[in-house]
């Protein structure tokens, strides 16, 4: 016998003495079976998953087309609304007790802030002895204080601002709802955390119809509604025709009302 066929023996794989030809066959079939139904398996939830995530991708584009129309208008009627100045007036009622309405004359100032000049003839002083006195402007400097909490709050949700709203899209922090002829977007930690803003949008006329929130001033359990109707002048400008901010915890509800806008000389 010669080397080379010896080599050639030795090369051949020997077969396993346990298991036949036609055992190892059926053991290879087994194992197809079991492969190709896997596969199909993984095809079916692979299916069903992309099915899961198209509305999904719907959705978003649908809200990120809509949010960026709702900022565009914002940030165009925000400019427009430097061009002129207007009355506002405030009528506060606290504890049920209507209290005399407050006339301002209001324009934006170069800083973007609105700058309020008061209206008619100033409070008298409060009459009686000085001890009745001394509570009376107490009140009254109690009451001015948290009427500048109110201002302060006022100013975070209107006129709504883009960038906030952005900043809450990239938070995940909006969803959408059809609401009749536009839609509504509903908007959480928008000015500061745990409020929740709902913002009406006309997709066709590309305006902010209402706003409706609810926030805080102070500690969260100081609840405080918002509800804002808006309005359009007769260039199209948009505008807070009437805001209504009630403050449970103080048994407060001040409504604010703008009227009487003209545009400011040289626009």
């Amino acid at each position: 016998m010669t080397k080379a066929f010896v080599g050639s023996l030795v090369a051949l794989p020997t077969p396993l003495p346990s298991m036949s030809a036609s055992a190892w066959w059926h053991g290879k079939q087994s194992v197809t079976r079991a492969v190709v139904p896997s596969s199909k398996r993984l095809m079916i939830i692979g299916v069903v998953m992309f099915l899961a995530v198209v509305p999904t991708i719907a959705q978003n584009s649908d809200l990120q087309q809509k949010l960026a129309a709702v900022k565009q208008s914002a940030a165009e009627n925000q400019q427009r609304l430097h061009q002129y100045q207007w009355v506002e007036t405030t009528q506060l009622t606290l504890k049920a007790e209507a209290k005399p309405p407050k006339q301002y004359l209001c324009q934006y100032g170069p800083d973007g802030t609105v700058q309020k000049t008061p209206m008619g003839p100033s409070p008298e002083p409060p009459s009686g002895r000085r001890i009745k006195q001394r509570i009376i402007e107490k009140k009254t400097e109690e009451m001015q204080e948290y009427m500048e909490q109110v201002k302060s709050i006022l100013s975070k949700y209107v006129p709504p601002d883009p960038q906030k709203m952005g900043q809450a899209y990239q938070g995940g922090k909006v969803s959408l709802n059809p609401a009749g002829e536009g839609v509504n977007l509903i908007f959480t930690d928008y000015a500061q955390p745990g409020d929740r803003m709902s913002l009406t949008f006309d997709g066709a006329a590309r305006k902010i119809t209402a706003l409706n929130i609810n926030t805080y001033m102070g500690a969260m359990k100081d609840a405080v509604t918002l509800q804002i109707q808006m309005a359009s002048l007769p260039g199209g400008t948009n505008y807070a025709q009437q805001t209504v901010l009630n403050a449970s915890a103080k048994q407060l509800v001040v409504t604010t009302t703008n009227s009487n806008y003209q545009k400011i000389g040289g626009y």
